[in-house]
């Protein structure tokens, strides 16, 4: 038996064996290896997020927590985050909620991967890890924050052919993987909504991220707090290939070098909601991330850090543009809460449907 997610080589040889494999588990392996080796993010990773792009985006999020535990009237509560990064959204937004006497029982972060553990600890050393949300502590409020995390999880894919639905396999082709058409009718499986797009047409589904929602959403609606999620990603039911690999910042083949690029898919929000919804918590409306940035304060605290320091007035203001422009993060990027009931409604969301 191995010892951890298998090696890009052992992954293509593990397909050419097994001739083919449903996308979502060669999303589920290809990730796993990736970020259990390495620290993705910054100028010398893959991909930049938002966190790292300024602090602001973090103590937004702070000030989020303060006003929603303030209004809950000052409850004792733990922060929970999922795939924290290295720490950089957590510490930003625990510095801004003690600005507001909002101090969390504790910090626990779940992560899995070795490298980015160290990164964390090095940045909160107070900071518990744990391997999965079941093993988070289960007599108390919390406050999860999941920022750019669901976009990773694996997703099936269905594809329409002249006889039916059928779920996308990555399989090797000489030296190459590609993605084929299974075998197997799928019909069943595809959102009722969609069944009849056109030929050719992909269809994705989530069914672990919905699982993970699912269980974050009981824990609150058992001992109350708050969840917020924030990424990429749309209101579905909606058909589309969404997959896609990037490499030192720039897009790459998915199918190429598996275990080397970041995958990723869009994140259907409506589906997010649908598996909370049955626990009894409240989905909030989904907002495009640009208007719930500026809703919550981020043009004053501009501002105010520009003032403190005149000379990076205009990166202040590029990094603000970048985190809330239409034509950056601003609207590609969605915003989606949920809380206990009998929990306050959240700030940002006014004005958006549900």
């Amino acid at each position: 038996m191995r010892d951890g997610p298998p090696t890009p080589a052992q992954l293509i040889s593990d397909i050419a064996a097994a001739r083919a494999i449903t996308v979502a588990d060669y999303m589920a392996a290809a990730n796993g290896h990736y970020y259990a080796t390495r620290d993705p993010l910054g100028v010398a990773g893959d991909f930049t997020t938002a966190p790292e792009i300024s602090q602001m985006f973090g103590e937004m999020i702070g000030v989020w927590i303060a006003d929603l535990w303030a209004r809950a009237g000052g409850p004792a509560f733990r922060y929970v985050e999922l795939g924290p990064g290295r720490g950089t959204l957590a510490a930003d937004a625990l510095r801004a909620m003690a600005r507001f006497g909002c101090t969390p029982l504790g910090v626990h972060f779940v992560e899995t991967s070795p490298v980015l553990r160290a990164a964390q600890s090095a940045r909160l050393p107070a900071a518990i890890h744990h391997d999965d949300i079941d093993d988070l502590p289960d007599d108390g409020a919390a406050i999860i924050v999941a920022n750019e995390f669901f976009d990773a999880l694996p997703v099936h894919q269905y594809v329409r052919t002249a006889t039916g639905w059928r779920e996308r396999m990555v399989e090797r082709l000489g030296t190459r993987l590609v993605a084929v058409p299974g075998e197997v009718p799928a019909d069943e499986l595809v959102p009722t909504a969609l069944r009849n797009a056109a030929e050719r047409c992909i269809v994705e589904t989530a069914p672990a991220s919905a699982a993970i929602m699912q269980r974050c959403a009981f824990r609150l609606a058992r001992h109350g707090g708050a969840m917020l999620v924030i990424d990429y990603g749309y209101r579905g039911p909606a058909a589309g290939d969404t997959l896609q690999a990037v490499k030192a910042h720039r897009f790459a083949d998915p199918f190429a070098d598996p275990g080397e690029v970041d995958l990723t898919t869009h994140v259907d929000f409506a589906a997010l909601g649908d598996a909370a919804a049955p626990t009894g918590a409240t989905v909030s409306a989904v907002a495009p991330q640009g208007d719930w940035l500026q809703r919550l304060g981020i043009d004053a605290r501009l501002q105010s850090l520009a003032a403190a320091a005149p000379g990076r007035a205009k990166e202040l203001q590029g990094q603000r543009d970048r985190l809330v422009a239409a034509d950056a993060m601003g609207k590609l990027f969605k915003v989606m809460a949920i809380t206990a009931a009998g929990w306050p409604s959240p700030a940002g969301f006014t004005g958006d449907s549900a």
